[in-house]
């Protein structure tokens, strides 16, 4: 399966629309967004994507985030999320005390940890486990960015959203 994962999307809307066409495009079976939404107008962009999300340290008004997740069809998890797929175990947390995410890198209980908060891209292999961080959608005068994990091969590929084109 090929997953779409984002991050940090702290309301742009011009980045946010280009991802989720990107991961309609690419008919991805599942996309992870690792948290840092911010405002809950942003969540209606992923319409009609299978989105799993979790709560960042920015994300502001929490029980409306829930409910735009809800009136799209989306599921939000809280703060930290896990999940199997193609015999892999994920999970899923934002990454805003580095001691949790480097915990959940060492356990030896998951395949795949995926975080964001940092806004820096990040694929690291610690043990047997794959640590992914997608960057930041924002961009935050840096590049702005999204990941596709393939669960077949176990490869990542980041693609930078300022130089794509709706």
């Amino acid at each position: 399966m090929l997953i779409g994962i984002c991050s940090d999307t702290h309301d742009h809307v011009e980045h946010i629309t280009k991802a989720a066409a990107l991961f309609k495009k690419r008919s991805v079976g599942m996309v992870i967004h690792a948290g840092d939404y911010c405002s809950p107008f942003t969540i209606p962009l992923f319409q009609d994507l299978p989105l799993h999300g979790i709560f960042g340290n920015n994300d502001g008004d929490k029980y409306l985030l829930m409910k735009k997740f809800d009136d799209i069809g989306a599921t939000l998890h809280g703060s930290f999320f896990t999940f199997n797929q193609d015999k892999l175990n994920f999970a899923v947390y934002h990454g805003t005390h580095p001691e949790i995410t480097e915990s959940l890198e060492l356990c030896g209980k998951y395949d795949v940890v995926i975080s964001g908060h940092t806004h820096q891209a990040r694929v690291d292999t610690i043990g047997d486990t794959l640590s992914i961080n997608p960057g930041s959608v924002n961009g935050f005068d840096q590049d702005a960015l999204i990941a596709f994990f393939d669960t077949e091969n176990r490869q990542v590929k980041f693609v930078e959203l300022q130089n794509e084109v709706l």
